[in-house]
């Protein structure tokens, strides 16, 4: 039993005013019911940085199907990790029962856990169908993985698997990533409570693994890349002991799903802090094993990324406006795989687009060309006005539009197309002189077909 440090109300920075009202509705909800309930991880740590968290996640006592008893507006998904999400119209508030960390099942052991996870699919089939969602709506990316992609088994093999053991609030920071992750604000004292040393580093400015790095990073290879974004993002440093155990077990990140790496790029793209965490990414040889196309890329590759991360420097928040085709096309462009338009094969796999382990969707990259194709009609800005309230009914235009600002460095034409867009997407109709002898000729009116019915035998 740890004895953690708790800082009372009076002596932290972090008010309910800061925190999403979604969030504080869920925790004081929990609480009534006599369920512990703390906001936990990044949004703990980025609000005593006065920092805008992202995301408000909740850690409570409550399993998934208690918390959907509490909440009308709740779903239960993930397989490997089950979670219960509340949503407040477009947002969402991600709940985590405690865990507690778990040796390697053996093959009995996996096996009944199996049997289990399956007759629990079965009541959230029931429960989704009830609820009006679709099964398999929402799933985590640990559940992503095709079966190209599957993970064998080896001897001594760490990689969690299933992570549905619940434990106490003790066990769940032990089980956590960093310790400055590991920090819990309790909203019935409305204090901080540190099992992990986690307000130290924060103070030290230290990214540091809970528990040995080395078994760490096995059990979870993807964690050596969050280590290293979010040193970037936060402008803290790595541990030595860290940093030796991403150069020993550096390969082991081929073992992670693909779609969850593509996320975290995504994810690194977004931050505002790209550059930086692309750098060490290299510098630590992840780099290398993820996607080695850029790691020899040239330096257009880092000019992209760094006019990403200016426009990016505008908004206090990731705007909208960076989806997912102009962040794939940030990295694709610079490497000669984007805007050139390929013969239509009918096989998926002869279009599929990858960087490394990366797959980008083949939606992204039509919608890329798209976007590259429109950049020489917007430059025209001498074309005839109904040309261009033409290209205003596109689809692509405000993706067309980020492109050009982000890359193209021209504000003028941006700051022209935006004020057409501002007087409408119709174009207004001319006034045509009116000829007096003109009379406008009658359309005819077509004769429906009559259908006969057939005779009767």
């Amino acid at each position: 039993m740890t004895e953690p440090t708790i800082v009372p109300r009076s002596s932290h920075t972090i008010s309910r005013r800061d925190i999403d009202p979604g969030a504080l509705k869920v925790l004081y909800r929990l609480h009534e019911h006599n369920y512990i309930a703390y906001l936990v991880g990044g949004s703990v740590r980025d609000l005593l940085l006065n920092r805008r968290p992202k995301d408000f996640d909740i850690g409570t006592s409550a399993h998934p199907h208690q918390v959907k008893k509490l909440f009308r507006n709740c779903w239960i998904i993930g397989r490997r990790f089950r979670l219960a999400h509340v949503k407040f119209g477009t947002h969402t508030i991600e709940v985590a029962t405690f865990r507690r960390l778990v040796d390697a099942p053996g093959p009995e052991a996996e096996a009944a856990e199996a049997e289990a996870t399956e007759a629990l699919d079965a009541a959230d089939a029931l429960d989704l169908a009830d609820s009006g969602a679709e099964d398999g709506e929402e799933r985590t990316y640990a559940d992503e993985a095709t079966p190209d992609h599957r993970r064998v088994p080896r001897a001594n093999d760490r990689l969690i698997h299933r992570d549905n053991t619940y434990g106490t609030p003790e066990e769940d920071a032990f089980r956590r990533d960093f310790t400055v992750n590991a920090l819990f604000y309790d909203i019935g004292t409305f204090s901080i409570i540190d099992y992990v040393g986690g307000l130290q580093d924060l103070e030290a400015r230290v990214i540091r693994s809970i528990g040995d790095p080395n078994v760490r990073f096995l059990e979870d290879p993807v964690r050596m890349l969050r280590a290293v974004v979010l040193s970037a993002r936060l402008e803290f440093t790595i541990d030595q002991p860290s940093l030796d155990a991403i150069a020993i077990h550096r390969h082991e990140i081929a073992r992670s799903a693909p779609a969850r790496l593509l996320e975290e790029y995504y994810k690194i793209l977004r931050s505002g802090h790209a550059e930086d965490a692309m750098r060490l990414l290299r510098d630590t040889r992840l780099m290398k094993e993820i996607t080695p196309e850029l790691a020899d890329a040239p330096d257009a590759l880092w000019q992209s990324i760094s006019a990403l991360d200016r426009y990016r420097a505008r908004f206090a928040a990731a705007p909208d406006s960076l989806t997912n085709t102009i962040l794939a096309g940030t990295l694709l462009h610079p490497l000669g795989l984007a805007g050139r338009r390929s013969r239509f094969s009918a096989d998926p796999l002869e279009r599929r687009v990858e960087i490394g382990m990366l797959p980008i969707a083949r939606r992204d990259v039509e919608r890329l060309q798209h976007i590259l194709s429109m950049q020489s009609r917007l430059l025209d800005l001498d074309a005839p006005l109904r040309a261009q309230r033409a290209l205003l009914h596109r689809s692509t235009l405000d993706e067309a539009l980020t492109w050009m600002e982000i890359h193209g460095d021209r504000g003028d034409v941006v700051s022209h197309w935006r004020a057409l867009q501002g007087q409408g997407a119709q174009p207004q109709p001319q006034e045509q002189p009116v000829d007096a002898g003109y009379r406008p000729r009658r359309r005819r009116r077509r004769r429906r077909r009559t259908r006969f019915a057939a005779p009767q035998e």
